[in-house]
């Protein structure tokens, strides 16, 4: 239960209590500032406290953007401020120097929650209104005035039009969007929770997964609607979380941790019901998964060198503004690059009415010419743009690139040369590598260039990320990782090598992206102890060659089977234990609205 202190004299017929006590407040009333200072001390400390003047007139969905909105600790709105327990030691200083600013000790109309809001030494987040009213009018004419702008203004459509995320792909903009909103409110008023709707679409997405690995084109068909409906749940999780306000750590991380697993698993349900089919597809599902793991990488790595850079301008970046200016550009923009919207909507008709083997050829191709457009772009805006990368990106770049213990011990031992362009070491080793496995298959050549790769993958870590295109580094050692799997196991042409190393770059994925969500959420990277314990992408990479080159091709696919095992249950056990820990202490509640995934 939060509660909420109205500072001065009640106003007659005002609905002020009635509106705060539907957002979950104990309203509590205060004759002075003394009294308000009386009436914050017994609330408990780990309740959220609003002080709001008894005069506010305004639209209850004002109140609720400036009173609950979970992410911040401290926010207000015009006659209202409100502070989470980790601002209320804030909360309390500003009320008291406000009310020691009170010429007579008593609360003046629109003095006290404006003056605590003016000194209150934390940040304080003030939200856009658009057109909602949030007034304290000083006189009763003002106050009429104030009632009838809230009369003309309809709060819940704006409420429903602002649950929509304000930048999305034409297919859930145009296709989803415009009616799943309407679920997302059908759910609210239920008391439905993000997190349960989240949790129906992966389970949906397994169905579907499950209908397409029948193999018949009954299942097939069944999976694609499957399919769509799980994204239609996806975007209404997201909508419901901004129409209710129910942010939270632990959401976030479902969210986007739900997103990439139902993807994966329908891959593998497409190449299962494949192979009930006679085809074998399991190399093209593995490729698929690679490849847009690869993507992602390159996305998180170029937006976490760039974000807080200092200079970061470029004639790229301001002829992509330019473009963005004219309207039909920016949804061609949007498409190409096959986010989240288009690339299932894609992928749930071409499992409908064709083959799994064709479903992810075009995936394939969609994807790789996405890559390019969009690593194409950002090299160009990184060698145009003259920016200095801050240490704290650099740092977090070196925990994407996701470096073991052979890599640091190499680093201490090694003798320190001049600086070598990281990302060019960082293409040798991994072309070499990759061409290594694939020309020569398992064997100890693939070994001895596995070997060079941990000196080079070293080398590249030595010294701090910030070149221009160092953001290139972690996509390059997971396309050397990945790729090195994903090619071993074709080359051992044994039945069940294929999904074997699919669960393992599943399972060192899992991984990979939560250090992303981790990072996102301002929690740092994973432990120091989980990154030795599953070896480091240069440990896994030199592992899986070695084996490759000693055992036999069944006993190679038991030994990926074991490894996938180990690594899946290291990392999913240490990554849930994390996020429900921080869940429970509270951490600050996160929402991603940056590009469709």
């Amino acid at each position: 239960m939060s509660t909420a202190i109205l500072t001065g004299q009640p106003v007659p017929g005002s609905s002020l209590e009635n509106d705060l006590r539907s957002l979950g407040f104990d309203v509590r009333v205060a004759t002075d500032a003394a009294d308000a200072e009386t009436l914050l001390a017994a609330v408990p400390a780990n309740q959220r406290v609003a002080v709001v003047d008894a005069r506010f007139v305004g639209h209850v969905h004002a109140l609720r953007l400036g009173l609950t909105d979970p992410r911040f600790d401290a926010a207000a709105i015009p006659g209202a401020v409100t502070a989470r327990p980790a601002a209320r030691p804030a909360l309390t200083r500003a009320l008291r120097t406000a009310s020691e600013d009170a010429s007579n000790g008593s609360v003046v109309v629109g003095i006290l929650a404006e003056r605590i809001a003016e000194v209150l030494d934390t940040d304080l987040y003030r939200p856009e209104l658009g057109e909602l009213v949030a007034e304290v009018p000083r006189d009763p004419q003002a106050r009429n005035e104030a009632r009838q702008a809230v009369t003309v203004v309809d709060d819940e459509a704006i409420r429903l039009r602002t649950a929509v995320k304000s930048r999305d792909g034409f297919f859930t903009t145009y296709c989803i969007s415009p009616y799943s909103r309407y679920l997302a409110r059908w759910c609210a008023r239920r008391g439905f929770t993000p997190n349960q709707v989240t949790t129906a679409s992966l389970i949906t997405a397994l169905i579907a997964a499950g209908c397409a690995a029948t193999g018949t084109r009954a299942g097939f068909v069944a999976a694609g609607l499957l399919l769509l409906f799980s994204f239609v749940l996806d975007c209404t999780d997201g909508q419901l979380a901004r129409y209710s306000l129910q942010y939270s750590t632990l959401g976030a991380w479902l969210d986007a941790t739900f997103d990439r697993a139902k993807e994966y698993a329908y891959y593998a349900g497409l190449a299962l019901g494949a192979a009930r089919g006679g085809d074998d597809v399991w190399a093209l599902a593995l490729g698929a998964m690679v490849l847009q793991t690869c993507r992602h990488v390159v996305d998180f790595s170029f937006n976490e060198a760039n974000h807080d850079a200092t200079a970061n301008t470029s004639p790229t970046a301001a002829l992509s503004g330019r473009l963005d200016s004219v309207g039909w550009t920016v949804w061609v923009r949007r498409m190409i690059v096959l986010p989240i919207g288009e690339r299932w909507a894609m992928i749930a008709v071409l499992t409908a009415v064709t083959t799994p083997r064709i479903t992810f050829y075009v995936l394939l191709i969609g994807c790789a010419f996405a890559a390019t457009y969009t690593t194409a772009g950002r090299v160009l805006r990184s060698l145009t743009r003259k920016a200095q990368r801050t240490d704290r990106a650099a740092q977090a770049l070196a925990d994407l690139a996701d470096s073991g213990p052979l890599a640091e011990l190499l680093v201490r031992i090694l003798p320190s040369g001049p600086r070598v362009v990281a990302q060019l070491l960082a293409v040798a080793g991994a072309v070499v590598l990759v061409l290594a496995a694939w020309i020569d298959g398992p064997g100890w050549s693939v070994v001895l260039c596995a070997v060079v790769y941990v000196l080079v993958s070293a080398e590249v870590v030595a010294r701090p990320l910030k070149g221009a295109l160092d953001w290139l580094v972690p996509p390059l050692f997971r396309a050397a990782e990945y790729g090195t799997v994903l090619v071993l196991a074709a080359k051992a042409d044994v039945n069940g090598a294929l999904p074997a190393a699919f669960g393992l770059v599943a399972a060192v994925a899992y991984h990979h992206y939560d250090t992303v969500y981790r990072i996102r959420g301002n929690a740092g990277a994973p432990p120091h102890w989980l990154v030795r314990a599953i070896g480091g992408h240069e440990g896994r990479t030199l592992l899986v060659t070695v084996l490759a080159a000693l055992l036999t091709a069944t006993d190679f696919k038991v030994a990926l089977t074991a490894l996938a095992v180990a690594v899946a249950l290291v990392v999913l056990v240490e990554s849930i234990r994390f996020w429900v820990t921080a869940h429970k202490l509270g951490a600050p509640a996160v929402h991603d609205e940056g590009e469709p995934a």
